[in-house]
């Protein structure tokens, strides 16, 4: 930093030089340390507290011609050095030099001219001194000091050698540690002391970086009894990057220390109200805060002469004249400023307008006049600003790269369905939630988008979308976009209320009718859907009202290759949640539960080719008639094996069995709509298909499970209730049907209702979201919390709709899933063999706020994806 303006041209031509930067030299250091564990806390283990400097002064003594002279002496242990005088607008016509002597070795440095630094940097002050910039050299005992060249110039009176012990100052000793370096990150208190702020702190689109507070690195607060000021417009526009010079290697275990000294030189020794700079950052990449007054406040610091007003300051301790800054520092400074303008909408690779606060010219000859405005890079080197060489000629080409590394900049909501959106407003909005946003942030480096509802990632997008849509919940819900950069940095856009008006959904079933078939061109264009590929299918006519979500049986046949199906609502963004997994030549279905946003859904298939047909078998809509939900179970009905609830025996070819439901175990005689039954088959002799239809009505040609031989497949059915009675077919070849029923919708008035939410993961046994990591084995059981988890309410909710994939199985088994506190039934949820990954949807109640999966042998990961939940 160099501390103001040169006093004219004429000068600046005079001296022949411009100022050179901030810290100068390191005449001894105490060698590097890039390797190792690094602390970024350097006061002495002993202290609790503030860590107290001391700062010594010896006089010059006046030799006439301009010339003085300190004589090489002794002196007490010190680390920082730097000249003063009596007059702040004196100047020294010769060369000041110093020398010190290396507290460990003894041995003396080579002659270090220092800069003289400009006066006014931190406003006309009682007490203010002319100064050199200060050097820090590391732990000394000894120094020398000559001012020569003067050209017969009288000196300004009361020249001192000024010298900063950043320790606790007591001990006399000739020692390293004599000056405070070694660690005391337990030793220190926990919590700063909260300065008076001006206004609550604006919240960034960039993370707040790891900042060494004040009273981590030790700083002697009765050191600044004027309290920190503001800038006057409460605003940062710009951010200017200085370095320290210190030009010998330092331990990154000295940085705190380098920062003490230069807190208590640039108090005690030049007279301001603290410490220069706003940021501190050294070469391991750790960031410490400067001048008081609040890390996220728009704190007025002495860093740049005439731009203090407008801006805050990074400094780098290191001389990067000769030399670059390293990857972590740059990274540090990266951090710190997107941070800053992260906080008034500021882009660091953008550009912005700054009013001189006095005239002069910066290191390139540009002339500035006092009241006039400039354009500045948003991110900018000292050198922009003022005639200085700081932050060094190789660390000031370096801040290109340092803009362009940031995170996505100027990130912010621009409306929500429509409507014009800023941060903190409140918008309406139905069940669905449509989001555009805005970055300045070019494509090239975006990687991609979230968007967010209630800090939960709910739609993702790819580096060139600027919309995403998603379902919601009925209450006021938080709205986000987060954005991540090519590089994996990651910014959030600041947030907008959304206040959701969605009622709960009544179901009303359908006699199963099948709306798209693939491999005729039923619903949608004829052909298997490709890799990456989209089919969309016009539903809302099908159900003959006005649908918030369709119950449809899906199923992928002719597969080519391992893959996936997820099925969304049309015009919202694709989910990652899947609802069908198959692999090559496997016919697999699954009841989906899809939101309808648009009339329309759609079908996503990711890799090779497959054929998909879907069946619907009813809807849920919020206005008119329907019917509610009623757990109960899980509990087998019917059993072909046994004769369970049928007469024993397989189901032939082309033959019927008629379950009686109503009026049984417990299920109401009258008023029941429909049933929800896990439908297994198993021990089939031939390819086939399987259709659960309502008693005393024609069968169409929709099916619920296909299968071939030797498989067991389960799949969940909502099926209508006519005659309290449903009805099972089976195509071809023999089959044992199984049924376990998890509920049922009636007229009952106390009934639950439904509610739409994702498809959105919860749990996946791969990755231990959710649960524990690792497969579960066999007679093993995994408990996911569901209720008050990622959006879903805390209370209320009477069962959840859950899409279950079993994969990686190690042997023939089945899953149960049920209400957590519950025993366990013998109803399975799951069946497959080893090597099969299969998925089915599952409707659990919800007892204690958990759900239960049980795993009957060898092992098996399990994945599930939330569709929605039923509450009353």
């Amino acid at each position: 930093m160099r501390a103001g303006r040169l006093r004219g041209t004429a000068i600046a031509a005079a001296l022949g030089v411009v100022a050179v930067l901030g810290i100068q030299g390191v005449a001894n250091g105490t060698g590097a340390s890039d390797g190792g564990e690094v602390s970024p806390y350097s006061a002495r283990a002993r202290e609790k507290g503030p860590v107290e400097g001391e700062l010594h002064k010896l006089a010059l003594k006046p030799k006439g011609r301009g010339e003085a002279v300190l004589s090489q002496q002794d002196t007490e242990p010190f680390g920082l050095l730097g000249v003063s005088w009596s007059d702040p607008e004196a100047e020294v016509k010769g060369r000041i030099e110093a020398r010190t002597r290396d507290a460990d070795t003894g041995k003396w440095s080579k002659w270090i001219q220092l800069e003289q630094a400009e006066s006014g940097l931190d406003g006309k002050r009682p007490g203010l001194r002319g100064a050199t910039e200060p050097v820090w050299v590391g732990p000394s005992d000894g120094a020398e000091v000559r001012v020569i060249g003067g050209g017969g110039a009288a000196l300004p009176a009361g020249m001192e050698l000024t010298l900063v012990d950043p320790g606790a100052g007591a001990a006399k000793t000739k020692k390293k540690n004599d000056l405070g370096l070694a660690p005391v990150a337990a030793a220190l208190p926990a919590d700063d002391p909260v300065p008076p702020v001006p206004t609550p702190a604006p919240a960034s689109t960039a993370p707040r970086p790891d900042v060494v507070s004040r009273v981590q690195w030790g700083a002697d607060e009765s050191l600044n009894n004027e309290g920190p000021i503001y800038l006057p417009g409460g605003r940062i526009k710009a951010v200017f990057v200085h370095h320290t010079a210190a030009t010998t290697p330092y331990e990154c275990s000295e940085s705190a220390a380098i920062v003490r000294s230069l807190h208590v030189y640039h108090v005690q020794g030049n007279g301001w109200r603290d410490l220069g700079y706003n940021f501190l950052v050294d070469k391991c990449g750790t960031v410490f805060e400067g001048r008081q007054g609040g890390v996220d406040q728009p704190v007025q610091g002495a860093h740049t002469y005439g731009w203090n007003a407008e801006s805050t300051s990074v400094s780098v301790l290191g001389d990067y004249t000769n030399a670059g800054a390293s990857g972590a520092a740059l990274d540090a400074v990266n951090r710190v400023a997107a941070y800053k303008l992260g906080q008034y909408d500021g882009d660091i690779n953008g550009t912005t307008t700054l009013t001189a606060g006095d005239t002069q010219k910066n290191y390139f000859g540009t002339s500035f006049t006092k009241g006039q405005q400039y354009t500045f890079k948003s991110l900018s080197g000292h050198r922009d600003g003022f005639n200085t060489q700081c932050p060094g000629n190789s660390l000031y080409p370096q801040l290109d790269s340092v803009r362009t590394s940031g995170p996505a900049a100027q990130l912010k909501i621009s409306s929500v369905n429509g409507a014009a959106a800023t941060p903190g407003a409140t918008l309406p909005s139905g069940a669905f939630l449509t989001v555009d946003w805005s970055t300045s942030t070019p494509n090239a480096r975006l990687n991609k988008f979230e968007l967010l509802v209630d800090g939960e990632s709910v739609a993702v997008t790819d580096g060139t979308a600027r919309r995403a849509s998603a379902a919601l919940t009925d209450g006021s819900h938080q709205v986000q976009v987060r954005a991540t950069t090519t590089n994996g940095k990651v910014s959030t856009a600041l947030a907008v209320t959304v206040a959701a008006d969605v009622k709960g959904a009544k179901f009303v079933p359908l006699a199963p009718k099948r709306l798209m078939d693939t491999r005729t061109g039923l619903g949608v264009p004829a052909g298997a859907v490709g890799a990456g590929k989209v089919v969309t299918l016009p539903v809302a006519a099908a159900t003959g009202g006005t649908p918030t979500a369709v119950v449809l049986n899906v199923t992928a046949t002719n597969p080519t290759e391992a893959s996936f199906v997820s099925v969304y609502p049309s015009g919202t963004t694709r989910p990652s949640a899947s609802n069908l997994n198959f692999t090559p030549g496997r016919t697999i279905p699954n009841l989906v539960v899809v939101p309808v946003l648009d009339g329309k859904v759609s079908f996503y298939n990711n890799q090779g080719s497959v054929d998909l047909i879907a069946d619907i078998t009813g809807y849920f809509t919020s206005t008119g008639g329907g019917a509610t939900q009623t757990n109960f179970g899980p509990k087998r009905l019917m059993d072909t094996r046994t004769g369970l609830g049928v007469p024993a025996g397989a189901l032939g070819a082309g033959g019927v069995v008629t379950l009686p439901v109503a009026g049984v175990d417990g299920i109401p005689a009258t008023g029941v709509k429909a049933v929800v039954l896990n439908v297994t088959a198993t021990n089939p002799t031939q390819p086939s298909f399987v259709s659960v239809y309502p008693s005393g009505t024609t069968r169409s040609g929709a099916s619920n499970l296909n299968f071939t031989p030797g498989q067991t497949i389960p799949n969940l059915v909502i099926v209508p209730v006519v005659d309290g009675k449903i009805s099972f077919y089976n195509n071809q070849g023999t089959v044992d049907l199984l049924a376990d029923i998890t509920g049922y919708f009636s007229d009952a008035p106390e009934g639950a209702l439904q509610a739409n939410f994702g498809p959105k993961r919860l749990m996946d046994t791969r990755t231990g979201q959710g649960v524990r990591q690792g497969p579960v084995t066999g007679g093993g059981v995994v408990t996911l919390p569901v209720a008050g988890v990622g959006g879903i309410p805390a209370t209320g909710v009477k069962a959840v709709v859950l899409n279950v994939t079993a994969t990686n199985p190690t042997e023939a088994s089945y899953v149960s899933v049920y209400p957590s506190g519950t025993p366990r039934t013998s109803a399975s949820n799951l069946n497959f063999t080893a090597g099969l990954t299969i998925p089915n949807l599952v409707v659990v109640p919800v007892v204690d706020g958990k759900v239960s999966f049980y795993n009957n042998s060898g092992s098996v990961d399990l994945i599930a994806d939330i569709t929605g939940w039923f509450s009353s």
